[in-house]
């Protein structure tokens, strides 16, 4: 339930190749993405962390400890959508953070878009995860699968068409680990 090393070292490239100070990570896990993101930032850099289990990431913390990264990460605990609503109701942070990594709930991956769009400035950059769902995304409507796999696979099968549709942003699908999918916010 991890990132892949491809996928974190994608992401630190993506975080250096746009100067980014202020990120967003939206479902943390025990924190491997989270601590390739708080590498790739300057030393002054922040990253806003939100899982809805502080277990989870206190496994990872000590790793994050040892990496001397502590410092650039705010990790909330709870539901993303209230932290990310709760982030909106503050003008200042509306166009403030300069890249977004979601990998949390997968049917709320819609409704994430909308609030990160607010908040990633014009230019900055949404990284989805899990966008091909193990290639399940490609099979036809009778194919045998888990109800889980039927259910997620028919919602990131809604959330791609929705993002290449999405004038708002240029996107570029991956098929880096289970499939990343990259906005950068036009708009």
């Amino acid at each position: 339930m991890q990132s892949s090393p491809d996928e974190a070292r994608l992401l630190q490239m993506l975080i250096k190749l746009t100067g980014a100070r202020r990120t967003l990570e939206v479902g943390v896990f025990t924190g491997y993405s989270l601590l390739a993101t708080a590498l790739a930032l300057p030393d002054d850099g922040k990253v806003i962390a939100v899982d809805v289990s502080r277990e989870y990431y206190d496994i990872g913390r000590p790793f994050i400890e040892k990496a001397g990264m502590v410092h650039k990460i705010d990790f909330r605990e709870g539901p993303a959508l209230e932290h990310l609503d709760a982030l909106l109701a503050d003008e200042a942070n509306h166009g403030a953070f300069d890249f977004a990594f979601v990998d949390a709930d997968k049917p709320n991956y819609v409704r994430y878009h909308e609030q990160l769009l607010r908040l990633v400035r014009v230019g900055g950059i949404i990284v989805y995860d899990n966008t091909l769902w193990c290639g399940t995304v490609a099979l036809p409507p009778d194919a045998p699968l888990s109800e889980l796999d039927r259910l997620t696979s028919a919602v990131m099968r809604d959330l791609n068409a929705m993002l290449a549709a999405d004038e708002r942003v240029d996107v570029c699908q991956l098929t880096i680990a289970d499939g990343v999918t990259i906005c950068r916010r036009l708009v």
